[in-house]
């Protein structure tokens, strides 16, 4: 076992059948310390919000089955050699993508994953707020330290939204998710994922991919505000019961992962075809909102660059590099 004291003692408690008790003296020679070492982590694991169980002749259990997205949940589904190795996890934080800035600068390694309960100042494209609710979702960034020249990173954007949609793909069976160019992963027309990512960069070389990821995955309807009702869902609402969110995050590591090798050594030409499969936008009519114009026509295609292709009334194609769709 790995980790913190406290960290260690989850990964045993977990590991033990339901309603099954582990003593003291064995965590303790599991874990490698002290009995009082093992007391004074389950004091802690209980101020984090576990409920655990504990008799005199017999040890200690949890209550329950546990929903977290901390290392402990995460790592027994993990089959990555190196996204996810390295978990940083808060119960809340203003935003993952700004606790990753900081991981950054102090040298964290490549496929580090930061990871919360909750945001209280979550944000996607453009500055916009992202509404999270405690514990119901899953709101991480992934730092990537690719071998890649800056004007190769924006379409890293697309690469996580077809690691995002096979890895839902792979354990749900009741939806199917479509992306929505660029970011927004939709079911049923109604968001359920948003990707945003961001470059720390020199002049010639890419420092650290911020990729950040948040997805609906517990929440009912009455969990979201009444304005995103119509416009906002999560997995278990399209699933049609309660899902692991820690499964999850192990799924679009090694999703990821996979898609990023392909990418550095290949480009996007090797992942345009998965993209395009899981489209929702390729072959509709839509209206795209650019900072100087409103185009309307029809999605065609995206580029092996990951630029979106509009075939407008004319017959002219424009490519479209960031914009807002809507589908009309």
């Amino acid at each position: 076992m790995s980790g913190t004291t406290k960290e260690r003692v989850l990964q045993a408690l977990l590991q033990v059948q339901q309603d099954a008790y582990v003593s003291g003296a064995q965590l303790a020679d599991m874990c490698g310390v002290s009995r009082t070492a093992i007391w004074k982590a389950i004091q802690t694991l209980e101020q984090d919000g576990y409920t655990i169980i504990s008799a005199r002749t017999k040890g200690y259990r949890l209550a329950e089955k546990t929903d977290f997205v901390d290392a402990a949940h995460i790592e027994p589904y993990l089959q990555t050699k190196a996204i996810g190795r390295v978990i940083h996890y808060e119960k809340e934080v203003t935003s993952t993508q700004t606790v990753a800035s900081e991981l950054v600068k102090a040298n964290t390694p490549h496929g580090t994953v930061v990871i919360a309960e909750a945001q209280t100042a979550g944000r996607g494209r453009m500055e916009r707020p992202w509404e999270t609710t405690a514990g119901k979702g899953i709101w991480m960034t992934v730092i990537l330290r690719p071998d890649l020249p800056p004007h190769q990173a924006p379409q890293f954007t697309l690469v996580a939204a077809v690691a995002v949609i096979n890895a839902m793909k792979a354990l749900y069976h009741n939806f199917t998710p479509v992306i929505k160019w660029p970011n927004d992963i939709l079911v049923n027309g109604k968001k359920t994922t948003g990707i945003l990512t961001e470059m720390v960069a020199e002049a010639d070389r890419v420092n650290a991919l911020l990729v950040g990821i948040g997805i609906n995955m517990n929440q009912q309807m009455s969990d979201f505000p009444e304005e995103l009702q119509t416009i906002a869902t999560s997995v278990a609402l399209e699933e049609g019961r309660s899902v692991d969110r820690a499964e999850l995050v192990a799924m679009i590591c090694q999703y990821l992962e996979n898609y990023s090798d392909v990418y550095v050594k290949h480009g996007f030409a090797r992942l345009k075809m998965l993209w395009e499969e899981a489209s929702g936008t390729i072959g509709k009519q839509i209206r795209a909102t650019t900072l100087r114009e409103v185009l309307e026509g029809t999605a065609i295609g995206i580029t092996d660059d990951g630029v979106l292709q509009v075939q407008l009334a004319s017959g002219e194609v424009r490519g479209i590099y960031s914009a807002d769709i809507e589908l009309t």
